[in-house]
């Protein structure tokens, strides 16, 4: 176990390599600029030292990037979505339809041997978004990973992933084992706050209707909003306690008694069904519900 990070770093980066040319990889000056503010070189005012310290601990600032290490933004192994180097090309298609990720790490055997990344759009341009086009070849798709340990500052691993032209590392822990994996978007978010996505629900649409009897919600939905515009109450089940529970993620988090992992899907009493589409390690964000009578669509 002790040689599979070299092994890992080494197959990664025989992979073929990234060219530089996606505009989605383009850092440009917004990321100099945070670098630049991280770089030790850089003075600060007195003034701007005491705002700083007025900051409340754990709220979005520059600070965060020398005080917070990779391991306590990364998502835990247990999280990760990859892929083996063995699935089919349909098989492929869906993971990246369910899960909703643009990059998925490809595995040889199991995740503790990571082989590269496979991009969303790599696989659009070969064969087209309808899945068809040339004989299908995973390894012939494949990007190098970034590999970094868990004690490593976040501000350093910025810096690494602007000048690499990397949006993904894996976390390997001291005996060469993926311990998480943690994203470029992950990184910015502890200097400018969450960053919303065009998947993700409005603040003044906390839900939205999908289909009949299914709705996709923000998790901090109110309950008793909710319940009114699906005609069902989520509250009156023996398991939940009314008077604890102000939002659709309190819910889930009481009925499960944890924070649920991304994909996971809870059964409420009511014969409701909610699936978890979006959370890290400490909260939940988005929620697909599926009232009784609609669990199959």
């Amino acid at each position: 176990m002790g040689d599979s990070t070299d092994e890992s770093s080494n197959a990664a980066q025989s992979a073929q390599p990234d060219t530089g040319h996606d505009s989605d990889e383009d850092q440009g000056g917004f990321f100099r600029r945070i670098i630049g503010a991280f770089s030790p070189a850089e003075e600060h005012s007195e003034a701007e030292d005491t705002a700083e310290r007025s900051v409340p601990q754990g709220a979005p600032g520059l600070r965060n990037l020398h005080d917070m290490a990779v391991e306590d933004v990364a998502i835990p192994k247990a999280d990760i979505v990859s892929v083996p180097a063995t699935i089919t090309k349909d098989d492929l298609v869906d993971v990246f339809r369910d899960s909703g990720m643009s990059r998925l790490p490809v595995y040889d055997g199991t995740l503790d041997t990571p082989i590269g990344m496979i991009h969303l759009k790599d696989l659009a341009l070969r064969h087209g978004f309808n899945g068809k086009g040339t004989a299908f070849s995973l390894k012939q798709m494949l990007r190098p990973l970034l590999f970094v340990p868990p004690s490593m500052p976040i501000g350093v691993l910025l810096q690494k992933m602007q000048a690499e032209r990397r949006h993904m590392a894996l976390v390997i822990d001291e005996y060469g084992g993926v311990d998480g994996l943690v994203t470029i978007e992950d990184l910015i978010e502890q200097v400018v706050g969450e960053i919303e996505d065009e998947h993700d629900v409005d603040d003044d649409q906390l839900y939205i209707r999908e289909s009949p009897g299914c709705y996709l919600a923000a998790a901090k939905t109110p309950l008793d909003e909710f319940e009114q515009e699906i005609g069902l109450s989520l509250t009156d089940a023996e398991e939940v306690d009314e008077e604890e529970i102000d939002t659709l993620g309190g819910l889930v988090f009481v009925l499960l008694g944890r924070v649920p992992v991304r994909g996971e899907v809870v059964e409420h009493p009511s014969g409701a069904m909610i699936e978890v589409i979006d959370a890290d390690p400490r909260r939940i964000k988005r929620l697909r519900v599926r009232l009784p009578g609609h669990t199959d669509g």
